[in-house]
């Protein structure tokens, strides 16, 4: 199968691509600068230049391909909302290329927060709120199954992690630690994350792309929660920082987000699809790896 991978020299892209090539898949990666290009190339895949507002590019990566898998968000927090929009202009640029086609497109979202239980594929995501609009992005792709698309998500806990310094959310608690000269939580920081090492997580993305009926949704979750508080004190003695309480806004507009309880199980997609995840659990990255400079 030839894939076409956006995201594909991002922090779970740049596990996806060499799981997909291990397999014997054929992998095109979208790369929107020459840096990212000569990443995916060296790989082992081919590099198509352009960036998720570039409709040519999208439309040609999906039309050449025989599925398709969206892994491609931006990093720049202080504005989410433009992060969303390129988003959702990739999400219909892949829907009207793939509509009718039978192909398989499978796209990265995140868990959905159910305070107090488990989340489970089941729970729809909440679709207010500063990350609202990624969840209508996933209900968009999810809709596509009445369209002719092999359409999935593969839903990930907040922190996808590895000990090379690539940690998801538990990155931003280790740069406001650095900041602040303390390791924060917010509230009693009993609120509890869900984790998944991402060569994991790059694992299930396969799987869901070869054997997912559509409309799946797939929960990527190794560890079910962590707590908050767990992950300040191994962020502070890693730093040799004092751990206490600080306010939501030390963590900017995701300060609601990490004030929310948000366990969640993926006992369903395990059974599903075979996977079991076998690699290092957050906190045991977070106390042995090598924390970003």
């Amino acid at each position: 199968m030839r894939v076409f991978v956006t995201g594909a020299s991002g922090g779970i892209g740049s596990a996806v691509v060499p799981e997909l090539l291990a397999a014997g898949h054929r992998v095109l990666g979208l790369a929107r600068s020459e840096a990212s290009a000569q990443t995916i190339a060296t790989a082992g895949a081919t590099p198509l230049r352009g960036d998720l507002t570039d409709v040519d590019s999208l439309r040609e990566g999906a039309q050449q391909s025989d599925g398709v898998i969206h892994l491609a968000f931006g990093n720049d927090f202080t504005d989410l909302q433009r992060c969303i929009d390129e988003e959702t202009f990739a999400v219909q640029t892949f829907a009207e290329a793939l509509a009718g086609s039978g192909k398989p497109l499978v796209v990265a979202s995140g868990t959905p927060a159910v305070p107090g239980r488990l989340a489970t594929e089941e729970d729809p995501m909440g679709t207010e709120g500063p990350i609202g609009g990624r969840a209508r992005n996933a209900q968009t792709v999810l809709d596509l199954a009445d369209h002719g698309v092999r359409s999935a998500v593969v839903r990930l806990p907040r922190s996808v992690h590895a000990a090379d310094g690539r940690y998801g959310f538990a990155s931003i608690l280790i740069r406001a630690a650095r900041h602040a000269g303390v390791s924060g939580y917010v509230q009693d920081g009993q609120q509890r994350w869900p984790a998944v090492h991402r060569l994991d997580a790059a694992r299930l993305f396969r799987l869901v792309l070869t054997s997912a009926p559509p409309g799946t949704v797939a929960h990527a979750v190794g560890d079910e929660g962590d707590t908050m508080r767990s992950l300040a004190d191994a962020i502070g003695h890693r730093l040799h920082l004092p751990v206490r309480e600080v306010a939501p806004e030390t963590f900017g507009l995701l300060g609601a987000v990490f004030a929310v309880d948000q366990p969640a199980s993926s006992e369903r997609t395990r059974q599903q699809f075979d996977w079991l995840p076998t690699h290092p659990s957050l906190l045991e990255d977070l106390a042995a790896g090598l924390y970003p400079a």
